[in-house]
């Protein structure tokens, strides 16, 4: 039975004003309805945006430690409902439940480690040029935040968002994907049980026409985090941009793993099936390139080949399965007419290529595998399904050019033997993650996440300085003179 969810707006679970509902199906199994939930417009952003607002001023005066205690409190209920959420994102997302499981798991390191930084956002204290004078920097709240989510992480992803926005006293805004709202609702329903107050954190569903352009063009949000597609990442960017808002969007990749002639190839082989079929592609982490050096092209493919052929496709919550299916029916046509292209565009089909034939009626495609040339189609845009296009290089040198000559520049990797050529890599490599002897999946959530080039901008996701905490905060310069005169900076200083 599908379960019915509401929006979460100033403390309290409400329906949509106009009462309209959009229903989320299984992917595995599109005959169940899994979530019925609100199908909200601008009156129901204009709520919620008023409640945030007039919660910012006492929350940002909320002690770091106590905003931090909160998320520490909300950590330890994710991880007594672990299996349950991770079954809930399998089932309204589509990936198989270990991976559904790991999504919670992140949740809860993150939750943990802003819980942390809620003791640790310091500023610097420096040394002034003039005597009897300090100078140092304190960490400030934005304001509003507006926080739009995709569906192929959808607890994690929040988690990334809405937990340093609370620890750095933010309010916000939550649009999550229409595609995993029941998702979202379980975990703000965390929040309103740990107790945080009403208006710090607002839930409102719909699609990203209806309320997400809303959010983006409030005149009450001071700033926006984004994940998703590169091309509404770029309109994001340009609305913000004409209303005077911060904005930091993680966008797309077009990922590559290089694997040298001295490769451990079982490693390889190991990383390269799920870096490339994981979440059915539907990272933007994936792996949907995969470079080889010539010496080892033919014995590397054929094992490739096999391995994919062998991958067990079906519901996510069967023990056996190992890949699922994509998200939805457009995500499953998208991925179809792309490789109807690398078809056209004569890549060298060599499995795949064409829906599944499972038992379970869903959105299910056969892992697929071309062999292509640098810039076709296949091998430059974003595919986020199981497709992997193959690329024969001749030594490091062609293969860094190969990774390096795309649009994007979220991921890359490299397998090697030689710490010579994987210190090189990772100096050249134009990304903003590089793997060494590891897949470009696998990110953990204390370091910053984010790419260069059409994969990012502004601040990256997750880690402490130098990301997250860096988007979720402003600095304030602060210069205290104590000496009881006048000194002027750069003119008064004298160097005997």
């Amino acid at each position: 039975m599908a379960v019915r969810i509401k929006n979460y707006i100033n403390g309290k679970w409400i329906n949509s004003v106009s009462g309209k509902t959009l229903e989320r199906r299984n992917p595995a199994n599109t005959s169940e309805v899994v979530t019925i939930f609100p199908r909200s417009d601008k009156r129901d952003v204009d709520t919620a945006v008023k409640a945030a607002r007039t919660a910012f001023e006492k929350w940002s005066r909320t002690p770091a430690p106590k905003r931090g205690h909160y998320l520490f409190k909300a950590a330890e209920i994710l991880e007594q409902r672990k299996n349950e959420l991770g079954k809930i994102v399998t089932k309204e997302m589509g990936k198989i439940l270990p991976e559904g499981l790991g999504d919670v798991q992140e949740a809860i390191d993150t939750c943990y480690y802003f819980a942390g930084e809620g003791r640790r956002l310091q500023g610097e204290t420096v040394p002034s040029e003039l005597a009897n004078k300090d100078a140092k920097t304190v960490r400030e709240p934005i304001g509003v935040f507006g926080l739009i989510t995709p569906w192929n992480f959808p607890i994690a992803i929040p988690s990334w968002k809405i937990a340093p926005a609370l620890v750095c006293g933010n309010t916000v805004v939550f649009k999550p994907s229409q595609f995993t709202p029941l998702c979202a609702t379980k975990f703000v329903e965390i929040f309103d049980e740990v107790g945080l107050p009403s208006g710090v954190l607002n839930l409102v569903h719909g699609t990203g026409s209806e309320i997400g352009d809303e959010i983006l063009k409030h005149k009450e949000v001071d700033a926006i985090s984004f994940t998703g597609s590169t091309a509404t990442g770029a309109r994001i960017k340009e609305l913000c941009a004409a209303t005077g808002k911060e904005a930091a969007c993680e966008m797309g990749g077009k990922n590559a793993i290089i694997v040298m002639d001295d490769a451990n190839l079982d490693l390889a082989l190991d990383g390269a099936i799920w870096g490339g079929f994981g979440t059915s592609g539907q990272r933007c982490t994936a792996a949907s390139r995969l470079i080889l050096h010539e010496k080892i092209f033919e014995k590397f493919l054929t094992k490739f080949v096999s391995r994919a052929k062998k991958l067990k496709l079906g519901n996510g919550l069967q023990k056996t399965t190992q890949m699922g299916p994509v998200v939805n029916e457009e995500q499953y046509i998208r991925v179809l007419n792309h490789i109807e292209i690398g078809k056209k565009e004569r890549a060298k089909l060599l499995t795949g290529g064409k829906p599944a034939k499972t038992k379970e009626k869903g959105y299910f495609i056969e892992p697929t595998i071309f062999i292509g040339k640098p810039g076709m189609h296949i091998e430059q845009e974003e595919i986020f399904g199981p497709v992997v296009t193959v690329l024969k290089a001749k030594n490091l040198e062609h293969a860094i050019q190969i990774a390096n000559d795309t649009k994007y520049g979220l991921v890359s990797s490299i397998y090697t033997q030689d710490v010579n050529k994987s210190a090189r890599a990772e100096k050249e490599l134009k990304t903003g993650l590089v793997y060494i002897n590891a897949p470009t999946i696998g990110a953990e959530i204390h370091l910053p996440f984010g790419g260069i080039k059409a994969s990012g901008s502004g601040h990256p996701e997750a880690g402490g300085r130098g990301g997250a905490i860096d988007t979720y905060s402003s600095v304030k310069v602060i210069y205290r003179d104590y000496s009881g005169k006048l000194q002027r900076a750069q003119i008064d200083v004298k160097y005997d």
